[in-house]
């Protein structure tokens, strides 16, 4: 149901405290005056806040003088007939004893006669005293139909020039998706005003604003989609999952009966390259990547934390088709006695989302240690897939130096890989890349171009994690025996006696 038809819907149930979780006042007002309109009669509706009293928002036969929020109140209380109160930031007021004692009674008062008040707030935080009067009904952000009427008023300005090919505006809206509807405006105008028209090459633009606004969020890290196939080296069994499902957010797929993918989870050693396969992902699938920031869930006041997961979940759901990554899931959602519950609260928060979003929102989320990882979040219904990480095989290891060696703009046919390959047994992609690097610093100070026997030089002078960190890595491998994950790589047809040393890490 859309909002207008949410809001009905408690209006008709004589509902009389409803709090309305916006800070896009002006949408909600006019969603109000929208039903309130709807009515036959229509409905007469008085907005009140500290600064200004009452004012109406619908034709009233009375507007009361009050400023004080216990006045204001007990003016709802007196007034007669079929009338909406709208406070705006009321959640400020509530916090005195008296207000939210006189918002109880007359919640309970109101459900004989046809008023209800409808607080309009930022924060869906509702003191315990009213959490059983209270009907919280968050205003999601705008549809694509509402940004395209953002745009449209703003195309119609005269001396606004809009050369949009089709598709053009039609990613042009989707790349401003998740903004308010204010955010939107300032977003077009600005790409507008920066060289006085409109074009399909204003969608970067769009999209880099877009970035800098969700970043303010706190909590979620915009990601644009960069990463290529070619950027990656093997994960063949994981990228034919991720083919098969690449069309699988489409309006074709939804006719054909398929549900949109709900996510993975990549679990594996430590640099094998699992948060680049989610950048990879976002360019595979050509949608937008959000990282949630975990540690900036948590805030000090009570329920800041879970309001700001909340807030993150919600603006991750209004842009989608979108995916959520979620990177060391096991310490972003790790959940200790020593907070008051606090992180047990968020951790529950996003698992009962995870289970019960309707949303298109496919999650990413990425492990290095598996004894941290609770049960309840790895069953089926949360993720669609659990997948393994492994240590590169000798072709792997082949095709990881050929992709950092592009990367670094050389020609991979200079080098012997097949040597290279060999040589570097037990080493994981983030090192191979490492070992590059430290040869094209020789290669540089001595003014000549690096050469394959600096790499291995440089590959000699490493202590891999298969060595250092060898008791960790076999009880990963441990995991993945007992059949609990599936391999993200493909065994070698040409090798009879394929083992764990086989799998393909991803870069």
């Amino acid at each position: 149901m859309t909002f207008t038809e949410q809001l009905d819907l408690y209006l008709r149930a004589r509902c009389t405290l409803i709090v309305i979780v916006s800070s896009e006042e002006d949408r909600a007002l006019s969603a109000i005056r929208a039903t309130a309109q709807s009515y036959s009669p229509p409905r007469s509706c008085l907005v009140w806040d500290s600064a200004e009293g009452f004012q109406a928002l619908t034709p009233c036969l009375a507007i009361p003088a009050a400023r004080d929020p216990l006045q204001a109140l007990e003016q709802a209380d007196r007034l007669e007939g079929d009338i909406l109160f709208v406070l705006k930031d009321f959640h400020d007021c509530w916090n005195l004893g008296p207000v939210r004692r006189k918002l109880r009674n007359l919640a309970s008062r109101l459900k004989y006669c046809k008023k209800s008040l409808l607080i309009l707030t930022p924060c869906s935080r509702v003191p315990d005293e009213l959490r059983d009067e209270a009907v919280i009904l968050p205003l999601p952000p705008p549809t694509v139909q509402e940004l395209e009427q953002v745009l449209d008023h703003l195309t119609r300005t005269p001396g606004v020039r809009v050369h949009l090919s089709a598709q053009g505006r039609e990613k042009i809206l989707q790349a401003a998706r998740g903004l308010s509807a204010a955010q939107a405006q300032r977003v077009f105008a600005r790409a507008i005003v920066a060289d006085g028209v409109l074009d399909d090459a204003d969608i970067d633009l769009v999209s880099e604003e877009k970035r800098q606004i969700i970043q303010e969020s706190e909590a979620l890290e915009f990601f644009p989609a960069t990463k290529t196939l070619q950027e990656v080296g093997g994960l063949l069994a994981l990228k034919t999952w991720l083919r098969l499902r690449e069309r699988a957010f489409t309006r074709e797929a939804q006719e054909y009966g398929l549900p949109a993918p709900r996510g993975i989870v990549l679990i594996g050693i430590p640099g094998t390259g699992k948060s680049t396969v989610a950048k990879m992902i976002a360019g595979m699938w050509r949608l937008p990547l959000f990282r949630l920031d975990a540690g900036a869930l948590f805030g000090s006041l009570v329920g800041e934390s879970e309001e700001r997961t909340r807030r993150a979940l919600r603006l991750a759901e209004a842009t989608a088709p979108s995916l959520l990554w979620i990177d060391e899931v096991e310490k972003a959602l790790s959940h200790g006695g020593l907070d008051s519950g606090t992180s047990a609260r968020v951790f529950a928060t996003v698992l009962t989302w995870m289970q019960e979003k309707i949303a298109p929102v496919f999650v990413v989320a990425t492990a290095n240690d598996i004894s941290r990882l609770p049960p309840e979040l790895l069953r089926k219904g949360r993720f669609d897939e659990i997948f393994f990480l492994d240590l590169p095989s000798q072709p792997e290891r082949r095709e990881i130096l050929a992709v950092h060696l592009r990367k670094r703009r050389r020609d991979p046919q200079r080098f012997d890989l097949e040597l290279l390959s060999n040589q570097s047994e037990g080493y994981v992609g983030a090192e191979l890349e490492q070992a590059i690097l430290d040869a094209m610093y020789v290669g540089f100070n001595e003014a000549r171009e690096f050469t394959t026997q600096d790499i291995l030089h440089a590959l000699r002078q490493q202590v891999p994690l298969s060595v250092s960190q060898r008791e960790t890595i076999d009880r990963l491998r441990d995991w993945l025996r007992e059949g609990r994950a599936q391999s993200a790589s493909l065994p070698s047809s040409s090798d009879t006696n394929w083992s764990l040393a086989n799998l393909l890490p991803g870069r």
